[in-house]
């Protein structure tokens, strides 16, 4: 479906450290550094990147856009929720919970990263 996502930040240290724990609260493993600066996470083929715009401009987030991460169980919800505003990121819209869509339960959190993209986690609900 998608080769990667990349985000852009102003401080890529704050960033890391951020990512490095949602990605390993829930299963994933920290990122590593690329040869062009670039934060990188890889687990089953997509990567999810991060870096400092190439144009040189201030990196803001898509008023609109969301960025969806499918974890394995509500517990890996709320360990990726709890993570993410342990560092530095922002919860947002309900609290981590059961959403109807459709026919379908998901267990849903909201967050925002330390440069306020929207990044959702979710499960199928038991």
């Amino acid at each position: 479906m998608f080769s990667h996502v990349m985000v852009g930040s102003n401080d890529l240290e704050q960033s890391k450290k951020f990512y490095d724990a949602i990605f390993t609260a829930s299963g994933g493993t920290a990122g590593t550094i690329d040869p062009k600066g670039r934060v990188v996470y890889s687990k089953g083929g997509p990567r999810f990147m991060i870096t400092a715009p190439i144009n040189g401009d201030s990196a803001c987030h898509a008023n609109g856009g969301t960025i969806g991460f499918a974890l394995s169980s509500p517990d890996e919800v709320d360990a990726w929720h709890a993570a993410g505003v342990e560092n530095g990121g922002t919860s947002i819209e309900n609290p981590p919970g059961i959403r109807e869509v459709g026919s379908r339960k998901l267990y849903l959190a909201y967050l925002r990263d330390p440069t306020g993209n929207k990044l959702c986690a979710s499960a199928l609900a038991p």
